[in-house]
């Protein structure tokens, strides 16, 4: 994972209200060096040619709103518009950054939080931590494709963490869903997952169809899409 730094006097002044919140940052095509705005057409955003831009969502994991700093982290992978964009980045490379895009809402009235999320949810986890009350006990699980991919994360005096392997030949999410699955969730515990969009639906089922959790204690996100061209992996 790399932590890219944007910045501009665009970004002075912007705020983010609540921690696992989103941005969109419009990249460069693949071997452009200038950034071209897209146009919206009333159903969604294209560029002069035709072609869809190149926009990923990332987490904005650090926001400096007096000087316009906006830290956004990536996981890389072999592949992905967004871990070739990281790679090459340098200072003066062009980005376009909109949002934020909802938040996580803390309830802080509840016993107990269980997080919950692969690689791409680490930036949004690792908020969370620095935000949760300290007195509450934190389940954290999280699954990783690669065991580099394990990284150090926030201090937090109640959490317990929870690095769960993907077998080689399962598909993303196996691991998330049977951490979760297996998971001790006590009554009032308020939950955050966040992954791959087929994983994360797998354990929405799980949660709210057979464990019978309320759908007020449970926010349960899609990150990315297995599939998807230039997708998976990129982060958020």
């Amino acid at each position: 994972m790399v932590r890219v730094t944007l910045t501009g006097p665009e970004l002075e002044g912007f705020t983010v209200e609540q921690p696992a919140a989103s941005v969109r940052v419009l990249l460069p095509g693949d071997g452009a060096h200038e950034l071209v705005m897209p146009v919206w057409n009333g159903n969604e955003f294209l560029l002069p040619d035709g072609r869809r831009p190149t926009i990923r969502t990332f987490t904005p994991r650090r926001v400096d709103a007096e000087t316009g700093e906006l830290d956004v982290e990536i996981v890389l992978h072999d592949d992905g518009a967004a871990s070739r964009w990281a790679r090459a980045a340098a200072p003066g490379s062009a980005a376009a950054v909109s949002g934020p895009g909802r938040g996580y809402a803390i309830d802080r009235s509840a016993p107990a939080f269980l997080l919950a999320g692969d690689e791409t949810a680490i930036p949004a986890i690792s908020q969370l931590l620095e935000v949760l009350p300290e007195d509450r006990p934190v389940h954290v699980c999280i699954e990783v494709a690669r065991p580099d991919a394990r990284c150090a994360l926030p201090g937090h005096p109640r959490a317990r963490l929870e690095w769960h392997d993907l077998a080689a030949g399962r598909a993303a999410g196996d691991a998330l869903f049977a951490a979760v699955r297996d998971a001790d969730i006590p009554a009032g515990c308020r939950i955050w997952v966040a992954g791959e969009a087929a994983a994360v639906q797998r354990i929405r089922r799980h949660l709210f169809d057979e464990r019978g959790i309320p759908r007020a204690q449970a926010t349960v996100r899609g990150y990315w899409k297995h599939g998807r061209a230039g997708d998976a992996g990129d982060g958020t």
